[in-house]
């Protein structure tokens, strides 16, 4: 198992840079409901690049605390349309026009760029101003760059080079409730960082996803999300207790709820490496 270090994230002293491989900064570690963890979006840096996968509605709030604005955060991506992934989106397109006077820059495809503008920000940031009797459009925002669709693997999965960072986005299956499969599901993706860290993001409990990658990609580490009761559109500890043992040694557990505490010895027990912890950096080996 490749060596990982985890250092908390000293405010003031944040820099968006990784002169040594490759790190992960936390800004939340919960579920969509957790309020002492916030939500799990998270910095991907690397030499001079960043991303911030997800933008919930405490995402502000959780960089503040951390002496850093969406002013520093120049490059977006985006997993699926429920708040706790997009709900400061909003905020992040109004500094931009109206504060900062550019564009940041967004990695999407064409599906999900509509049903992101016309089910989810539309309404909000549209009407800001009127030209030739219509409001303003995705593009007056955001500085747009495709994703482009990686047909090697099975699974349907998308892919961008930010800088130095490369990313590959699974579809993922979390919603609806009790949908069988990613084919079935609304859009939501996980995130793969160098062919190395799988975030799994948002789904229910799907082996394949991470058999999949496992053989095909050099997986060193697996960020899961979790939730400890049955059912609903996640996977819970249960579920992902029946993972194989080499698996979960390398299975670090995000997206909770504020119990967490209550799961320490019980995931210790199981073989999950840990939980994820809100405000850290995670550094991983070039």
């Amino acid at each position: 198992m490749k060596h990982l270090l985890i250092k908390p994230a000293l405010k003031n002293s944040i820099k968006l840079q990784c002169d040594n491989g490759l790190a992960v900064l936390f800004l939340g570690t919960g579920s969509a409901f957790a309020k002492r963890y916030y939500q799990t979006n998270f910095l991907i840096i690397k030499g001079n690049d960043h991303l911030l996968v997800d933008c919930g509605t405490k995402c502000s709030i959780s960089l503040q605390q951390l002496d850093l604005g969406f002013q520093d955060i120049k490059h977006y991506y985006i997993t699926h349309s429920h708040s706790d992934h997009i709900g400061g989106l909003e905020e992040v397109a109004l500094v931009y026009r109206y504060f900062l006077k550019e564009k940041p820059h967004i990695y999407i495809n064409k599906l999900y760029k509509k049903m992101l503008w016309e089910e989810s920000l539309r309404g909000g940031i549209s009407h800001s101003e009127h030209r030739n009797g219509r409001g303003l459009q995705f593009e007056d925002f955001w500085n747009l760059t495709p994703l482009k669709r990686n047909k090697s693997f099975k699974r349907e999965t998308w892919e961008a080079q930010i800088g130095s960072i490369n990313i590959k986005t699974p579809r993922t299956c979390h919603f609806p409730e009790n949908v069988k499969s990613w084919k079935d599901a609304i859009w939501s993706t996980g995130v793969i960082i160098d062919d190395r860290i799988l975030f799994t993001c948002d789904t229910t409990f799907d082996y394949n996803l991470i058999d999949e990658f496992q053989r095909t990609l050099n997986i060193e580490w697996i960020f899961h999300d979790c939730q400890f009761f049955p059912g609903g559109i996640h996977a819970n500890l249960e579920e992902l207790n029946s993972l194989p043992s080499s698996i979960k040694e390398k299975t670090i557990l995000c997206h909770y709820g504020d119990t967490m505490e209550n799961y320490q010895d019980k995931i210790g027990d199981y073989g999950f490496h840990s939980f994820a912890k809100q405000h850290h950096f995670y550094y991983f080996d070039a």
